[in-house]
């Protein structure tokens, strides 16, 4: 029975059963980093941008709610990555860093077009918690962009900084440009490449995906796996079987030196609970082997991030 046939049938399913006295922690990996969480506090008194009031996730999110969904996983450090576009959040969440040693780097939110862009960049790059900036994918569907984003993905790759992109599928190519004119940047592209859901998968994605991982600088972060499913909110199918379709072609494209676990968390409690999340991914690459899951848990992020080792 080869892997793919061993998750089929169900028989991996036993690593994440705590009933039968495997523990989720247990099987994986001696350390995992979760480089994929949010946090903000729509109480302060100037608010938050994002999230929307009236949303499940308009609430204060912080270190201490996290570690309640993690530590029992055995999740004990993160990178955060920035949910808002406020200059000043970034300083926001390097100083909750200060106080939380579970952060161990951070994402920021820089824009290239912002003439400031690179004494912001600087600024923030003093604090040895700050990895890189996060753009969004639709800066790479304006050609008016490009030279700002040329400049700034030039001047993080000078730092020693990486870049994350959350963007849909169409984004992909443009990545793959950047990644060929700055080949020093380290690239990490966050929620799958809009993936979508594993049963609806687009051939265009598959390309796309194919292309982009020949690049060695750039990095897949497997994130929002269980929100991007069609249903209902919160009921993601917790079988890992679902999720091969994506799962195997990443692996198959990225290898096992350049697949990254994040949770996406909060958000991804719009698809299923944060330990639902962490076993579809533990059962997956547990199936490959421990040398595999040690790089997929935390050895690939310390190359994509040089996150601080806060130990």
């Amino acid at each position: 029975m080869n892997r793919r046939e061993w998750i089929k049938t169900g028989a991996g399913a036993l690593l994440a059963q705590p009933a039968l006295g495997v523990r989720a922690k247990d099987a994986v990996s001696p350390r995992v980093i979760d480089t994929h969480t949010h946090f903000y506090d729509p109480t302060r008194a100037e608010g938050v941008p994002w999230p929307a009031k009236g949303s499940k996730l308009y609430r204060p999110v912080l270190p201490e709610d996290w570690k309640k969904q993690a530590a029992p996983l055995g999740i004990k450090e993160t990178v955060v990555v920035e949910a808002s576009a406020w200059l000043e959040d970034n300083q926001w969440i390097l100083d909750l860093a200060a106080k939380e040693s579970c952060i161990v780097g951070f994402v920021g939110h820089i824009d290239p077009p912002d003439p400031n862009f690179a004494d912001n960049l600087r600024r923030f790059a003093s604090n040895p918690i700050f990895r890189g900036v996060r753009w969004g994918g639709g800066l790479f569907s304006a050609a008016e962009n490009e030279p700002a984003m040329l400049k700034g993905a030039k001047l993080l790759a000078d730092l020693g900084l990486e870049l994350d992109v959350n963007g849909p599928a169409t984004a992909l190519p443009g990545i793959g440009k950047l990644a060929t004119s700055v080949p020093d940047l380290r690239i990490v592209i966050n929620h799958l490449g809009g993936s979508g859901d594993p049963k609806s998968l687009r051939p265009e994605w598959k390309e796309n995906i194919r292309a982009v991982s020949r690049h060695p600088n750039v990095f897949m972060k497997v994130s929002a796996l269980v929100e991007q499913v069609k249903g209902a909110e919160g009921q993601a199918p917790a079988d890992t079987a679902y999720y091969l379709p994506i799962l195997d072609h990443l692996w198959e494209c990225f290898g096992e030196d350049r697949v990254i676990y994040g949770s996406n968390w909060p958000v991804s409690d719009r698809g299923a609970s944060y330990e639902v999340v962490f076993n579809i991914v533990k059962e997956y690459f547990s199936s490959i082997g421990s040398e595999a899951a040690e790089k997929y848990f935390w050895k690939n992020s310390l190359a994509a991030y040089r996150w601080v080792d806060r130990k």
